[in-house]
């Protein structure tokens, strides 16, 4: 009797000790598969907020190419009232993470505007895909660029189902407007809030807010930044609120930031230019 309960037992360990290594080599070899098939394009797409240019990004984008370790290529793209979109710049050959700036021939302010900025997002990012075949890319939205982005992941990237969005980052984007109750809800967020399931799962998003004071970064309030939370918590991968307080945080100067530009550097691009940009800041 011993002897069959040992028999058993020794058959139990084996077949663990068979099972446990192949349920975990299938499971990387998932994972592994299921990254091979990315485009090594994945352009980081940049949208101003309102009143601004494609030209917004310009000191973020010269203050990167001081610090980054890689050199990036710069497309940028207008998008006019009637639909018809104009680039300049180009994108060169080898560049695997280009940075590509949208902007609006629209480009005022309201949630009129904004929704009407998504759809036109929505345009230009087909034409992108169509030009360049590119299968997952990063986003980057200022001030409203950051609402017109959430909107376009809620209600548009589904219609281009080949591509998916890796990491979203957004600086002091008000999604609440300019509202600084923490309980009275606009038309804007109610709008963000009732499209959150269309958000991609596997979405990883950055908010930051900066304050020159106790209540905002001067133009947009800290509390309307907060209710991003509203949105992305429980609805995507991983969410995360981040503060920047000190110099140059004026809701105008927060994009070429030098802390800002150190945290794109490291969890938008990827690259490890936070020593120099550490001495950088203290000399």
């Amino acid at each position: 009797m011993k002897f069959k309960w040992l028999f058993w037992g020794v058959g139990v360990l084996a077949l663990l000790a068979i099972c446990i290594p192949a349920y975990n080599w299938n499971h990387n070899n998932i994972a592994r598969l299921r990254n091979s098939g990315k485009t090594q394009m994945a352009p980081i797409i940049m949208v101003p907020g309102s009143s601004a240019t494609k030209n917004r990004f310009d000191s973020l984008i010269s203050e990167l190419g001081h610090e980054a370790p890689k050199n990036h290529s710069v497309l940028k793209m207008v998008v006019k009232k009637d639909g018809k979109i104009t680039t300049t710049g180009t994108i060169q050959h080898n560049d695997n993470q280009p940075f590509i700036v949208v902007s609006f021939e629209n480009n005022k302010d309201g949630k009129v505007n904004i929704d009407k900025q998504a759809v036109w997002l929505s345009s230009a990012f087909k034409q992108l895909v169509r030009t360049y075949h590119f299968n997952h890319f990063s986003a980057l939205g200022h001030s409203n660029g950051g609402l017109i982005l959430t909107l376009f992941l809620e209600k548009y990237l589904k219609k281009t189902p080949s591509v998916r969005i890796d990491k979203l980052m957004t600086i002091a984007s008000p999604y609440n407007m300019e509202e600084k109750s923490t309980t009275y809800k606009t038309a804007m967020f109610k709008e963000l809030y009732t499209y959150l399931e269309g958000l991609p799962e596997s979405l990883v998003m950055y908010s930051i807010a900066g304050t020159e004071n106790y209540n905002g970064d001067g133009t947009v309030p800290y509390n309307s930044v907060n209710f991003a939370k509203y949105i992305f918590q429980d609805q995507i991968k991983n969410f995360t609120e981040i503060t920047v307080t000190g110099a140059n945080t004026a809701h105008s100067d927060l994009p070429q930031n030098k802390q800002i530009v150190s945290l794109i550097g490291q969890y938008i691009l990827r690259e490890d230019f936070s020593r120099k940009m550490g001495q950088m800041q203290r000399k």
